[in-house]
């Protein structure tokens, strides 16, 4: 984000250089560049409360005497009536509307106004957009102005799932598919919620009645969206990384003073529709239990002092985290607000020692197992530790590198079961997986451990001509890791896929067991298969559909079986995916062999049309058709 030294330093008492509010800047954790005064500032995901202004202050407030004067309306408003209906309350738990009407003469922009679109070369739109775009670069929450007709009839925010074409504000026709929260009016879509409003519901430079909308979207709700739609929006940046639920008054009300310094008001009206349940944050105030987390001997009151002039509410039992710090929940947060303030290059370092465990037995013996399994089709992964779901013996993380993951795995199912359908989707035939990770569990007050072997199987047993037509059974996999897992905890669950996002009715094999329970004369294995002498570079898997071909050849001469099959797999094209023999058959009475072989095509850029495949079949054909004694049942040339 883009924010000017100069709309900044007004408000602090001292006046800093440039330079010496870059050096606060990188202390408190913002990287940026500098170029003609301008800060371009790259904040970290979980702090939307420092996307304006007002944000960046507050925490610059920890090093200077920052005023804020930013005037607001303080006169009543009347309450405004409207059609509007919330379908989607868990998602907007928060929204307010200002009806505002306004005479003819609007003013020149001058002061604050004036010198955001001077200072950052912005290019002005009409009066209400230009208020609103201002409004969220100064207070960091995004407003929308609509043409005040277009609440005439009734507006309903909802959730579609339906496909639907959507014009901007833009004038960028956007099909809007799967699942999207929507401002619907007259038939038809006005505003993609909290990222881009449509053209038929915009202001003006005529426009003299808006409604503006200032609403609390769940970041959830808003992620990805902008990717999917490739949409450049300011809105949506900030409604991803959480704006302040609790501002809502001050904006409005921010924004009818700015209005009301270049144009005589003439009517005003308000109203709010607020579903939130949620209370404010209290930590427990435990000067000690930082410390110990920072290696620092900080006293009570310097840790007060710091809070305090973060605007954390301080008392002598707890500590009372702001609305729109919605990144601060533990200790750890707190720990981490005490860290910047100081600065981590003023924090004693101190040694600490890490004892050096033998793990060369331990490592063998888990390759073995690797080996194993590999040499008998599955595939390892590994998967991310932490879940979004819990239960009752699950363990929260205090400061998840993902918030919407919150929680440590206490099974590997889940895990397996997505990477089977990740897979299933992209019409993999065989799919045979297996994890070893560490679970967590918390029970009776205590945190246990477990490590742990997870299986997971699907489709056909092999793509070979033996095993092409069976399918996966819980016998047969049995059968092969006899030799791994001890008989008495070879019992293999069957997942039920009526809940599951998929058509294909293969069934799903699932085995977990501990870790220590695995037999220990896989020691003695030795794996057929090695690790690549050579780095392998990775090729990204196509999300377009794969296209099947089978041919069956007839050969009388079998010395030419092994040519044959040295062409086909020899064959190299873009397009061609895979290749092998699901058929076999020898018939003595002719004295012939019948070889069916499978081709897979797919691309990776686009959906391969008959002809393009065909292209590249004939030249595996014609190549082949030049063995003598090797032809095609029905194929004529």
């Amino acid at each position: 984000m883009k924010l000017s030294y100069r709309h900044l330093v007004k408000h602090i008492v001292q006046k800093p250089t440039i330079t010496e509010l870059s050096a606060k800047l990188f202390q408190l954790g913002h990287e940026h560049e500098i170029q003609d005064e301008i800060l371009d500032i790259e904040f970290t995901p979980n702090r939307g409360d420092c996307l304006s202004i007002k944000g960046l202050l507050r925490d610059l407030s920890a090093f200077y005497s920052v005023e804020f004067d930013m005037p607001t309306y303080d006169k009543p408003i009347d309450s405004l009536k409207i059609k509007f209906k919330n379908k989607c309350r868990k998602m907007c738990p928060k929204i307010s509307f200002l009806k505002i009407e306004i005479e003819d003469n609007i003013q020149d922009y001058k002061s604050n106004l004036k010198t955001y679109f001077e200072d950052l070369n912005n290019k002005p739109i009409n009066f209400f957009t230009d208020v609103s775009n201002f409004v969220a670069y100064e207070t960091g929450q995004p407003t929308h102005a609509y043409d005040a007709s277009i609440f005439n009839n009734q507006v309903i925010l909802k959730e579609i799932s339906d496909s639907y074409e959507f014009t901007t504000l833009l004038n960028d026709k956007i099909l809007l598919t799967d699942k999207n929260n929507v401002f619907f009016a007259e038939n038809e879509i006005i505003n993609l919620a909290g990222i881009i409003g449509g053209k038929k519901s915009a202001c003006n430079k005529e426009t003299k009645t808006a409604i503006i909308e200032c609403a609390y979207f769940l970041p959830d709700a808003i992620i990805g969206k902008t990717i999917k739609y490739d949409i450049n929006s300011e809105a949506a940046y900030k409604f991803e990384r959480g704006v302040d639920p609790e501002s809502q008054d001050f904006v409005l009300r921010r924004f009818i003073n700015i209005v009301k310094d270049h144009v005589k008001i003439k009517n005003l009206q308000i109203c709010t529709y607020d579903y939130t349940t949620t209370l404010p944050i209290k930590i427990p105030f435990n000067t000690n239990e930082i410390n110990k987390i920072l290696g620092t001997d900080i006293s009570d009151k310097k840790f007060k002092d710091i809070l305090s002039s973060l605007n954390f509410v301080c008392n002598e039992k707890c500590i009372e985290v702001p609305s729109y710090r919605n990144d601060v929940k533990t200790q750890n947060d707190l720990a981490e607000e005490i860290a910047r303030v100081i600065g981590y290059d003023n924090i004693e370092v101190k040694s600490l020692s890490v004892p050096i465990l033998n793990n060369q037995s331990n490592e063998s013996y888990e390759q073995n197992i690797k080996g194993f399994l590999i040499d008998n089709g599955f595939f390892e992964v590994i998967n991310f530790p932490f879940v979004s779901q819990s239960d009752k013996t699950s363990i929260k993380v205090d400061n998840p590198l993902d918030s919407n993951k919150g929680y440590l795995r206490t099974d590997l199912e889940k895990s397996l079961l997505n990477n089977l359908l990740f897979n299933e989707r992209r019409q993999k035939e065989i799919i045979k997986l297996f994890e070893i990770s560490d679970v967590y569990n918390y029970k009776k007050g205590q945190i246990s451990k477990k490590k742990k072997l997870a299986l997971i199987a699907t489709g056909r047993v092999a793509k070979n001509h033996k095993d092409f037509s069976k399918k996966l059974t819980s016998e047969f996999l049995e059968s092969i890791l006899i030799d791994l897992i001890p008989q008495h905890l070879l019992s293999f669950k069957k997942i039920n896929r009526d809940n599951l996002d998929t058509k294909l009715k293969n069934e799903i094999f699932f085995l977990e067991v501990d870790y220590d329970e695995i037999n220990t004369s896989i020691h003695k294995y030795s794996a057929n298969s090695k690790p690549p002498k050579e780095y392998i570079e990775y090729k990204p898997i196509s999300e377009l559909p794969s296209s099947n071909r089978d041919i069956s050849f007839s050969i009388k001469d079998f010395s030419k079986l092994n040519k044959l099959e040295e062409i086909i797999n020899g064959f190299k094209n873009d397009i061609l995916k895979e290749k092998f023999v699901f058929d076999y058959f020898h018939n003595k009475k002719n004295n012939e062999i019948k070889l069916g072989y499978r081709f897979v095509f797919q691309s990776k850029v686009k959906t391969l049309t008959d002809s393009e495949i065909n292209i590249v079949l004939n030249d595996i054909i014609m190549e082949i058709l030049k063995l003598e004694s090797v032809n095609i049942p029905g194929f004529k040339q």
